[in-house]
């Protein structure tokens, strides 16, 4: 998959493409099903397939503070869109100047002069341009006007509910990893690096990797225990995940610890990727040592049954 940093990134020469434009974050299942039907039509047709996204979030720009929390970072999102076949990657860099484009001037530079659209395929709730005030039925007149088609793809949803990257969201927000990766496709992750920690978890025989985020606004999951995997050089192992601040020991700051089963070794400095599977409960404070143990040792216990492992 070529990588290109905006439209004037295209070669001299290049061809028709079908394009789909939109920010995929979490390339979630309707995000999957739309860049599919790209991929699919770009081969029927004998042209390149385009995925349009934009970095940084375009909330980020209208609206500074506002940055919602990012279900996957860049790096992780492109590998998830090479995955499904797309030839290019195009990310455009999204500032003030480019958010006030109107929607007219969005398509004509970006969708005509540089990428040479055949086709754009865009999710039914698709908006674009200054203030958002372009729609899907905008973009079919303007396609009309300049020579390419334009295909809605359907919202996916399950039972109802529309999955998109705000319901993604608000499900790790609230501990509710399940019907996270049911929209996923896959467990939520978080990529970072292993640092030290207050070395707590080895005194009490249980050592984690204490996880440090490597994507800024990263959806980290609500404080609890989970069952999941760390992922390590292409190893993935089972682990208990604590997420939260340890109120047992009066801790401030809110830390990813994970418990790896079966797993004898160090892990400082190495980048990891952890996966959230289940939540087992929520963040408890004990009064003693005692029950604190007895109770990791049940999380470990209920992870491994869980993970089938």
């Amino acid at each position: 998959m070529q990588r290109w940093r905006g439209v004037g990134s295209a070669p001299g020469g290049w061809g028709r493409s079908v394009v789909t434009i939109g920010v995929f974050d979490g390339v979630h299942r309707g995000h999957q099903a739309t860049i599919g039907h790209t991929v699919k039509r770009a081969a029927e047709l004998g042209v390149s397939s385009v995925v349009v996204t934009f970095d940084p979030h375009p909330s980020e720009v209208v609206r500074p503070g506002s940055h919602p929390a990012v279900l996957t970072g860049p790096e992780r999102k492109a590998e998830l869109i090479e995955a499904l076949g797309v030839d290019v990657l195009c990310v455009i860099p999204f500032t003030s100047e480019f958010s006030r484009l109107s929607p007219e001037t969005f398509v004509h530079d970006v969708l005509v002069e540089h990428l040479h659209a055949a086709l754009v395929v865009v999710g039914e709730n698709f908006r674009f341009g200054h203030r958002a005030s372009g729609d899907v039925p905008l973009l079919q007149a303007l396609g009309k006007t300049f020579g390419f088609g334009v295909e809605p793809a359907p919202l996916v949803n399950d039972d109802g509910t529309v999955f998109s990257s705000t319901y993604i969201r608000s499900q790790i927000d609230a501990g509710e990893v399940g019907s996270a990766a049911a929209a996923l496709g896959r467990p939520h992750r978080l990529d970072g690096i292993v640092v030290r920690g207050d070395q707590r978890g080895r005194e009490l025989g249980f050592p984690t990797a204490n996880l440090a985020v490597s994507t800024p606004h990263a959806a980290v999951p609500a404080d609890g225990i989970y069952a999941g995997w760390l992922t390590e050089h292409g190893h993935r192992r089972p682990a208990a995940i604590s997420v939260g601040t340890n109120p047992t020991f009066a801790g401030v700051d809110r830390r990813i610890e994970a418990f790896v089963l079966d797993f004898e070794g160090d892990l400082y400095g190495e980048r990891i990727s952890l996966e959230f599977v289940h939540r087992l409960r929520g963040m408890i404070k004990y009064d003693s040592l005692d029950p604190l143990v007895a109770q990791i040792q049940a999380d470990v216990d209920e992870t491994r049954r869980i993970l089938t492992v």
